[in-house]
């Protein structure tokens, strides 16, 4: 299993793709939907981008749109999702 800080960087590596926008590394706590960083199908992307990489599985109905909204909040889910 990955570390805490290799999921860190990879999860924002894959938001850095998934938007297009580098300001998800300089703000982790930026509202990725309020700010149109991220549609619903960069959303699916995004999970499967984090199963490919990581071996992390997150179903798109296990967490609400608010509980991760922000690069800080899908690091933290994914971190906790490692430790299963």
């Amino acid at each position: 299993m990955a570390d805490m800080e290799t999921i860190k960087s990879t999860v924002l590596d894959i938001l850095e793709d998934v938007t297009g926008d580098e300001i998800v590394k300089e703000d982790l706590n930026i509202s990725l939907p309020e700010e149109d960083l991220i549609d619903s199908l960069g959303w699916i992307e995004l999970l499967m981008d984090i199963e490919d990489k990581l071996g992390i599985v997150i179903g798109p109905t296990e967490y609400t749109r608010e509980e991760m909204e922000t690069p800080a909040k899908i690091i933290a889910v994914v971190q906790s999702r490692s430790e299963k």
